[in-house]
């Protein structure tokens, strides 16, 4: 049983108590754009093991006026001494007074101090740092360097050379003991592995095995909740997958011949100079705005529920990728009488019309049209071939296989965005994806293509009649392609983690039940 404390040190307004909601997951102290705003050390626990073991984060009041503070020290003989036996008043000489409280807390308390700089600035411009490495090195404790404010995420070899200069100007400091980045808004919780492994290396003998316990325990609750949300992306796009929404098939023959009509002259529109005539009431199109309607409420619920998982507070919204618009499965039935009435007025030089106008604009293949099969069946007997081949009773459109990809993919993507989201940046805000992200995901799925692809051409051609009410999505069916996608989501989203953060996941020694967290088929 051991208490380890970490300290968040850094010159006044740099955002301590934004990283420190960050590391907690959940709100404390007060954030805004002022000097001084937390006055007195803050004690919070980041993790317990069931040993009783505590690790400990302090959030502290920032440095003041660093420059004159360290100056006034180094006439003293002893500095330390002197700082911590002066009375400052907390009002008349703030930036004084908050200085002396974060190092009393330091120098009685902290284990290793996390110490924040703005890596927005240039190391050169940051004046405070020098004085502050000054403070801190009179106190004598182990110091981690993190790298705050960093901006949106970026590739790995665009962040190290801000790495790099930052361990350059900081290496004359021999408490100095490493340079990590951490920023409040974007971390990954992958990264926070390395701040634990770094820390650990720091301490020695109960301390270094109380870290080491306490990390087993932070490792399992990341990965239980790793673990939750892949399961939430695999049931949302196993509900999408199963999807189906019906055709009404209403109309008669003279409905349908002025709505074939009226495809036709959109078509012809552009051609023409013309605009397009808008009120359109073709079964097919509203069925397919159903099927998007129903993709976007799927995307707000699964969405809230990782926001949830995180502690993220927010909105998640439904946009519907507009690739998307292109990409659904229609799955036309043809209507018997009305086929005999069409095909008595198409010639067989037409066939290829005829197919593709009962099957409302769908083309039917050259395999279902080989070896005399139209001759044979008659215009209602295409009709009934069709159904037949189709396997459906009932118009109905679905998303397809190409359409499933991509909100793999999207999935993958906003998964990456709100475990990067920091809670110290406030409430989730919806926004594009890095460059890089993209690159990590396509490559992550690449081994994993054929096997999406065979859980898409496993969905049933039926429309079922025990659909669920809300996504028209066959519940058992559904079910089972969560099942058949949980492992490939889970190998995929790994490996892009892993892609980003090389090396940052949860060693051998951290399981969670037993489970060895080592990434399926790894990329090299």
């Amino acid at each position: 049983m051991h208490t380890l404390s970490l300290s968040l040190l850094s010159h006044t307004n740099v955002g301590k108590t934004a990283l420190a909601r960050t590391l907690l997951g959940r709100d404390i102290g007060e954030v805004r754009d002022a000097a001084h705003v937390t006055e007195f050390a803050d004690a919070h626990v980041l993790v317990e093991s069931t040993e009783g073991d505590r690790l400990l984060l302090w959030d502290t009041p920032g440095f003041g006026d660093s420059v004159r503070l360290a100056r006034r020290m180094r006439q003293q003989g002893q500095p330390l001494g002197w700082l911590l036996s002066e009375v400052w008043d907390r009002w008349r000489d703030r930036a004084f007074w908050a200085s002396q409280q974060a190092l009393r807390h330091v120098q009685a308390d902290s284990d290793v101090v996390l110490y924040l700089v703005n890596a927005a600035e240039q190391p050169q411009a940051a004046g405070y740092v020098a004085p502050e490495m000054a403070l801190l090195g009179w106190v004598g404790k182990p110091v981690l360097v993190l790298l705050n404010q960093l901006g949106a995420p970026r590739a790995a070899h665009e962040e190290t050379a801000d790495i790099d200069a930052w361990r350059a100007h900081l290496a004359p400091y021999p408490q100095v003991r490493g340079v990590l980045p951490m920023d409040a808004f974007a971390r990954c919780w992958v990264q926070e592995v390395t701040l634990l492994q770094s820390i650990q290396a720091l301490l020695a003998g109960d301390a270094a095995a109380a870290m080491a316990r306490l990390r087993a325990v932070w490792a399992a609750q990341r990965l239980a909740t790793f673990d939750a949300a892949v399961q939430v992306l695999a049931d949302s796009l196993g509900r999408t997958a199963a999807a189906r929404v019906a055709v009404s098939d209403g109309g008669g023959l003279k409905e349908d011949l002025e709505q074939r009509l009226r495809q036709l002259g959109n078509r012809l529109a552009p051609r023409l100079g013309a605009e397009r005539d808008t009120e359109s009431s073709d079964p097919a199109a509203l069925a397919q705005q159903r099927l998007a309607a129903t993709l976007a409420a799927e995307q707000r619920d699964s969405g809230a529920r990782l926001l949830t998982l995180h502690g993220l507070a927010g909105q998640a919204h439904g946009e519907v990728l507009e690739r998307l618009a292109s990409l659904v499965d229609l799955r036309q039935r043809l209507p018997e009488g009305k086929s005999a009435l069409i095909g008595g007025a198409v010639t067989g030089a037409l066939v290829g019309l005829k197919a593709d106008l009962l099957s409302g604009g769908l083309t039917l293949g050259g395999g279902l049209l080989a070896g005399g099969l139209l001759g044979a069946l008659g215009a209602a007997g295409l009709a009934r071939g069709v159904n037949l081949v189709r396997g459906t009773g009932q118009s109905w459109v679905a998303w397809d296989a190409d359409a499933m990809t991509l909100r793999v993919e999207a999935a993958l993507l906003r998964y990456l965005a709100v475990a990067h989201f920091g809670r110290g940046r406030g409430a989730w805000v919806e926004g594009a994806a890095p460059a890089h992200w993209s690159l990590a995901v396509a490559s992550a799925l690449a081994p994993q293509r054929e096997a999406l692809m065979a859980v898409w051409r496993s969905r049933s051609m039926r429309l079922d009649t025990r659909l669920d009410t809300r996504l028209d999505a066959a519940p058992d069916e559904a079910v089972r392609l969560s099942a058949d996608l949980l492992p490939l989501l889970n190998c995929a989203a790994r490996d892009a983690l892993l892609k980003l953060y090389p090396g940052a996941w949860p060693g051998a020694a951290e399981t969670v039940a037993g489970r060895p967290d080592t990434v399926e088929n790894p990329s090299p």
